[in-house]
């Protein structure tokens, strides 16, 4: 799966499901964590999500606000282990 379907695929989930606002303009950079979106629960279902969706297994140690804050670190995450 290329990296642009990955992104939509991650932002629409993170927008309708975590953040539970469709209309939201989520961007690439923006700290979804600490910009106080998500929580880390909310990191938890996004794991599973990944897991579910793209088959790329996230181990706790990586869900993290320093690794996980921003709509491209999770698109890089995903991408690591999807190829």
């Amino acid at each position: 799966m290329d990296e642009k379907t990955i992104r939509e695929k991650l932002r629409t989930y993170i927008t309708r499901e975590l953040i539970r606002d469709a209309g939201y303009l989520l961007t690439d950079t923006e700290g979804i964590v600490t910009g106080g979106l998500m929580d880390s629960f909310a990191l938890a279902e996004f794991a599973v999500y990944v897991e579910q969706e793209f088959g790329v297994y996230i181990p706790d140690a990586d869900l993290t606000v320093a690794k996980m804050n921003t709509l491209d670190q999770m698109v890089a995450r995903v991408m690591q282990d999807s190829k």
